[in-house]
């Protein structure tokens, strides 16, 4: 009797387990049905918005973008819905720009509408919010952009001393190329560490041995977190704010941050102690100057503040640079015909100088032709620096409401058809007329548009010509036999760059 009791009672309670478990499974499906459906209607798309496809809950239009190169999913979009479209980036509304006459019409034309910067992306949080790249249009941004110019302009920037750092850097990259001559080699860390040497003389008065610890660690930092934030764990990032607390890959970003911070917080320490007040030597003795001058009410300028200025300028003067050389010296190789003209020409200008100035790309109009072309095929930074309006405000009648992403897709302009005569591939008749002058189209904006364009163009421009234009005086570069064919599909991250390969380096026998 006890015993069928206790059956009994077991079965109650599993019956009542079971409505339990139903009662609970109709509770979540209700819950997450709710969620769902908010999800759909937060995520419709405003009035006269700009078109796109179709969103998915969740995830918004992540699923439409290759994480390897998105590139070529924004073109076919374009193709679909126009110059000016949306999608989603989870639950946030994104605009994409395609085409000169949408990027001048935001970037120029309607410039302070579009320049803002979106302030809830995983690369804001990881910087602390104290990039000034990606700070947010207002006073404390036009303060340190205004400083910036006037002390890069100061420093050198387009000047002849400015020419001897770059110059003075380029002896170490001859040395290094000399050690291989005959030999097959990796330029990659060559022209990384080159670009870096020479934005930090800028930044510091010094510079580091090629082989040195400091300088391979910074620059691997940067490798890192720019290959990360392209990657599909900062897109789960910037998509879904839950998972941020989650232990996921992404929280590698915030540490190798951290790493950087603590070594430019060092430098900062040491010029601290050695500087003297009024008698800046670089950069960052400006800035340190600038903090006393102002003292600290209501000022922008601080301590902290300047450890992640001169980690936001080391980073944009190294990936860029490199990479555009990465970039023309692989065209350079396969397309030897190019080189040898370059080469005839460089020659006949500079005849017995000791070394070529920037004022000689006046006198070059082929070389500078082959320079813009490797930038503009290059398409180092393809999806610019993210802006975000400021107010709400039109695009190519289209209404954009306050705080929206925007996207400007530079890479569609550098490769847009009718505004070069070669769109889609290496020619340096893209910037020659037809009596072989150098002429730049409007359509040409590696360095973006507008007042929140790279305020580094000058010293890239120097960097490109001098670097280019020296090395193909003492060498030739050749692509090795056992190379294969090559492959010109880039790496796709913050910054586009080449996939890895080998150069033979010949002395040439002028």
């Amino acid at each position: 009797m006890h015993v069928s009791l206790a059956v009994e009672s077991i079965g109650q309670l599993l019956k009542l387990l079971e409505l339990k478990t139903s009662m609970l499974g109709s509770f979540v499906l209700l819950c997450l049905g709710i969620c769902l459906l908010f999800f759909i209607l937060k995520i419709k798309r405003p009035e006269n918005f700009p078109p796109g496809p179709q969103l998915i809950p969740i995830i918004g239009n992540l699923l439409h973008l290759s994480v390897e190169n998105p590139l070529e999913n924004l073109e076919k979009l374009a193709k679909r819905y126009g110059n000016v479209f949306s999608i989603y980036i989870g639950g946030r509304p994104a605009v994409i720009l395609n085409g000169v006459e949408a990027m001048k019409e935001a970037l120029v034309t309607k410039a302070l509408d579009f320049a803002g910067r979106p302030q809830d992306l995983m690369v804001n949080h990881s910087l602390q919010g104290r990039s000034f790249i990606l700070s947010d249009y207002g006073p404390h941004w036009k303060e340190q952009r205004r400083f910036a110019l006037m002390t890069l302009r100061n420093f050198g920037m387009g000047k002849q001393s400015m020419e001897q750092r770059i110059l003075e850097e380029l002896s170490h990259v001859i040395a290094f190329l000399e050690k291989s001559v005959g030999k097959t080699m990796d330029p990659q860390t060559m022209f990384h560490k080159s670009a870096f040497n020479v934005i930090f003389l800028v930044l510091f008065g010094s510079r580091y041995d090629y082989d040195d610890k400091f300088l391979k660690d910074f620059i691997n930092l940067f490798t890192e977190n720019a290959r990360i934030a392209n990657g599909p764990w900062s897109m789960l990032y910037d998509s879904l704010p839950i998972a941020r607390h989650l232990p996921l890959p992404f929280k590698k970003a915030f540490k190798n941050v951290k790493t950087a911070v603590q070594m430019a917080a060092n430098l900062v320490t040491e010029h601290q102690n050695t500087r003297s007040p009024g008698k800046p030597r670089d950069l960052t003795d400006c800035y340190l100057d600038e903090i006393e001058k102002r003292g600290k009410d209501g000022s922008s300028f601080e301590e902290a503040q300047l450890i992640y200025f001169v980690m936001d300028l080391q980073f944009a003067g190294t990936d860029t640079t490199s990479n555009t050389m990465l970039t023309a010296f692989l065209y350079l190789m396969t397309h030897p015909e190019i080189q040898e003209k370059c080469q005839q020409e460089i020659d006949k200008v500079l005849g017995g100088k000791e070394h070529a100035t920037f004022e000689d790309r006046n006198m070059m109009p082929y070389t500078q032709a082959v320079i813009h072309e490797s930038q503009r095929i290059a398409s180092t930074v393809p999806l610019s620096v993210f802006h975000s309006t400021t107010k709400n405000t039109e695009l190519m009648g289209y209404s954009i409401p306050k705080g929206t992403l925007i996207i400007p897709n530079l890479d569609s302009v550098l490769h847009e058809e009718g505004q070069w005569k070669f769109p889609h591939e290496f020619n340096p008749l893209n910037f020659l007329n037809d009596q072989g002058e150098f002429e730049k189209p409007e359509a040409f904006m590696p360095f973006s548009a507008g007042p929140r364009m790279c305020l580094g163009e000058g010293l890239a421009r120097m960097q490109l010509f001098l670097i280019l234009v020296t090395l193909l005086r003492r060498f030739k570069f050749v692509w090795p036999e056992d190379a294969g064919e090559p492959d010109y599909a880039p790496l796709f991250g913050v910054t586009l760059s080449p996939k890895p390969y080998k150069m033979f380096v010949m002395l040439r026998q002028n």
